[in-house]
């Protein structure tokens, strides 16, 4: 028997509070197969677009006492997690994984010049930072430096995924323009 549409609230609803297996049997049933092919069409091949909805379904099993019916219906919340879950597996997928360096016998050492160039950078950056909101720095923090992907940084900070990525943006925007070599120097 499939629920009204009305009805998925309170099942994700009964999940979060009683751990109710009929309730996610209901969800799973409904869902699982309108996941699969919303993501088929995104471009997924059959298999992984499988696999993105049993892992979008186990996780309204575990958070779903995180759904808010004020915010979103329980379709739409269910299908963001499908294609964030997509999107996060692409994005980690289309970073360039690093190419071992083959030690060379006649290997050059760095140059001093070279070396001085990489701190004078460093610290051109970190004075630039200093004109950063907190927020953005600590947006930068999450994204860059522990490589933390947008949806986790939203959810670490309880923001929207839309803030995050503004304050990101926002932020490389304002290093870039103050690090252009036309600016360089000129922090006030």
């Amino acid at each position: 028997m499939t629920p009204g549409a009305e009805q998925y609230g309170l099942l994700i609803q009964a999940v979060a509070s009683r751990r109710d297996r009929e309730a996610f049997a209901q969800l799973f049933e409904y869902f699982a197969p309108r996941l699969k092919a919303y993501l088929m069409k995104a471009g997924a091949p059959a298999g992984a677009a499988e696999d993105f909805a049993q892992d979008a379904m186990l996780t309204v099993w575990r958070k779903a006492d995180l759904f808010d019916p004020t915010r979103a219906s329980a379709a739409t919340w269910i299908f963001t997690i499908a294609r964030n879950r997509r999107l996060d597996v692409l994005r980690r997928e289309s970073r360039a994984l690093p190419v071992p360096e083959i030690a060379l016998a006649a290997e050059e050492p760095e140059r001093p010049d070279d070396h001085l160039s990489n701190i004078e950078q460093a610290g051109l950056l970190r004075e630039a930072m200093q004109h950063l909101s907190p927020d953005q720095i600590e947006v930068l923090r999450l994204a860059f430096f522990l490589d933390n992907p947008h949806s986790e940084i939203a959810r670490q900070l309880d923001l929207p995924l839309g803030t995050v990525k503004s304050r990101i943006r926002k932020a490389m925007i304002k290093l870039r323009t103050l690090l252009e070599p036309s600016s360089v120097g000129d922090f006030s």
